[in-house]
């Protein structure tokens, strides 16, 4: 009897990926993939673990989801995802409204695990473990050692499931690698899964210890995905992973994603590849030169500074300070002058001095930034930091997030009205229900924190461009780091 089931994502575009390749998994095996968790036999959230809000929205969802017992369809709610993975047991027994708790290595046969909960079993929780122990410390053994070991998203063979009993055109291509992937939106972009996992060790960051050591997806399966993605409509592909610039050491050669991303634009349909997810410390002149030099790879630069002060930079576990760093942004504009780039960066970190904080304020004031995330420290289970001593108590850290807060909005508004009277290449995505604008993304705009580009006709109405269509614009004013565009050319396809 064919059961329909939701998959809710929680998280960033990793997850995303994570969760339509379940999808495509559960369509394979008969399963009916609905929106809404309300209309589903089962609702499996994937959740989210990497900092405490998040946790928290993760567990909103599941108590949200275990509601729609008693006033909808849904009979059961499963966790999965990296939330469920890092606390298993914890989580179930803290959440017993939650049916399962199941980790990575239940995702290849995900369907018989629904069919047997539905049935009424009830499995044991999944007993998290340090990720990073399973594959050997050598990168390039992996490959050779590792296929017993779940990653979610880089489109392993299932060695329970069955073969698929549905044979869905959203399933599988009609030749090359199998894609198991079902799109759960509509959306003219999609995030594409380089690499999972992570080598790094920095002080801060528990990522590593439930998502494994750094792995990358072997460049057919990223281009057999691709092609499948472009076929469904698809114009521009977000390459995500734990840490891009790694990619392609476990496979002998760390300049692969130089020559990939070039074979990616090249794809049939692909109009624009966004790199992401770049390391400082890892970022190579051949990497720039190659992002720069490939039409089609959007002009957009994601590096993750987390901080400006050399010292407090080493206490993270990580290199550079403000004078290097500014260097770096100098010689990605001295390649793309019109360049988009975005960090993140930690504030209140144990031992933070107000000269610390000095070097990162002025590091922004210099850096000119697109887009700027700031968060404040808090402890994360079993990291290195979280035994540091001292530590800056909750107000001192509220404090100074909301003075650096209100330096970034000031200085991204700013850089946005430094576009004004450039033309951008935009990717309409969706009209604005509340004002019936065209919204999109301009090259240098990342999805869904990065602002966006409103396209309006020079007397401020609708221009007649459909969503998908991918358009030059000229900026003509901005809405804080927001822009507003005036179409002038449509890019065919």
């Amino acid at each position: 009897m064919s059961r329909s089931v939701a998959v809710v994502t929680l998280g960033c575009t990793r997850n995303e990926v994570d969760s339509e390749e379940l999808a495509g998994r559960l369509a394979a095996e008969g399963w009916t993939l609905v929106d809404d968790a309300a209309e589903a036999d089962v609702a499996v959230v994937n959740t989210c673990g990497f900092v405490e809000q998040a946790k928290k929205d993760s567990i909103d969802a599941l108590l949200e989801a275990n509601d729609l017992k008693r006033t909808g369809r849904t009979q059961k709610v499963v966790a999965v995802g990296c939330m469920a993975e890092r606390y298993g047991e914890q989580l179930a027994a803290e959440l017993p409204e939650a049916d399962a708790v199941l980790g990575f290595d239940s995702y290849t046969d995900m369907s018989g695990h629904l069919r047997r909960i539905l049935a009424g079993e009830r499995p044991a929780s999944h007993t998290p473990r340090d990720r990073r122990t399973l594959l050997p410390l050598a990168p390039a053994a992996r490959h050779t050692s590792g296929s017993s070991v779940s990653l979610p998203g880089h489109q392993q063979a299932s060695a329970v499931a069955p073969e698929p009993v549905t044979p869905l055109a959203q399933v599988a291509p009609a030749s090359g690698p199998r894609v198991v992937r079902a799109r759960l939106d509509g959306r003219p972009w999609a995030p594409l899964k380089l690499a999972s996992g992570c080598d790094r060790r920095c002080a801060f960051c528990a990522i590593p210890m439930f998502r494994g050591a750094f792995v990358s997806r072997p460049p057919q399966d990223v281009l057999a995905e691709a092609r499948w993605l472009a076929e469904r409509g698809v114009r521009e592909v977000f390459l995500v992973s734990e840490n891009t610039t790694s990619y392609g050491k476990d496979l002998g050669d760390l300049r692969l994603v130089d020559a990939l991303i070039g074979e990616l634009a090249a794809v049939e349909g692909i109009d624009r590849v966004r790199v992401s997810y770049l390391q400082p410390a890892e970022i190579r002149p051949d990497l720039l030169d190659a992002m720069a030099r490939t039409p089609g790879v959007a002009p957009y630069f994601d590096i993750s500074f987390q901080h400006a002060s050399g010292p407090l930079l080493r206490r993270m576990r990580r290199f550079g300070d403000r004078e290097g760093f500014l260097g770096l942004l100098e010689q990605v504009r001295s390649r793309v002058p019109e360049a988009g780039i975005r960090t993140n960066v930690i504030v209140g970190f144990p031992g933070e001095t107000e000269e610390d904080l000095a070097e990162l304020t002025a590091f922004l004031e210099a850096a000119r930034l697109d887009v700027v995330g700031v968060f404040g420290y808090s402890d994360e289970d079993g990291t290195e930091a979280e035994g540091y001593e001292d530590k800056l108590d909750e107000a001192t850290v509220r404090a100074r997030v909301e003075r650096v807060s209100a330096l970034v909005e000031e200085l991204t508004a700013q850089r946005a009205e430094d576009r004004v009277g450039t033309t951008v290449e935009v990717l309409v995505e969706a009209l604005d229900e509340d004002d019936g604008r065209l919204v999109g993304r301009a090259g240098q705009q990342g999805p869904d924190v990065d602002g966006v580009t409103y396209l309006q006709a020079a007397d401020g109405s609708v221009p007649d461009v459909r969503v998908g269509a991918l358009v030059m614009a000229r900026v003509v004013a901005t809405e804080g780091v927001d822009l507003v565009a005036v179409p002038v050319q449509e890019v065919a396809a």
